[in-house]
């Protein structure tokens, strides 16, 4: 899975594998070490929530902590997005000081014939 960062905006790019696997277990996840030690990487994450009650729940949502960030996307989103022709789930939270992130999950299927 590749994780890409750019001012406002985060990007996942799942390889067809890495989908597979989010359709089976609910989650993928990486992690890149960035210090020595234990505490020393940073593990991303792309998490099936089945929380659909409110409307608020039917977007993306981001969940940080030092060490972990997770995209989380409620079980209706997900399901459409692993129909074979949907690519990609979009969506922007709502940050401090009136800024937003942009989120942005896709699939990285390479070209095909």
């Amino acid at each position: 899975m590749k994780l890409r960062i750019e001012d406002n905006t985060l990007r996942l790019r799942l390889s067809e594998e890495e989908v597979a696997q989010f359709a089976r277990a609910g989650r993928v996840a990486a992690a890149v070490p960035l210090a020595p030690g234990p505490d020393g990487q940073l593990t991303y994450a792309l998490q099936l929530t089945d929380d659909d009650s409110t409307a608020a729940a039917q977007a993306l949502r981001v969940a940080y902590t030092p060490g972990s960030l997770s995209v989380l996307v409620p079980a209706a989103l997900a399901q459409a997005w692993l129909e074979p022709a949907e690519i990609s789930l979009a969506g922007t939270v709502d940050m401090t000081d009136g800024q937003e992130l942009r989120i942005l999950v896709e699939k990285d299927l390479g070209c095909r014939h």
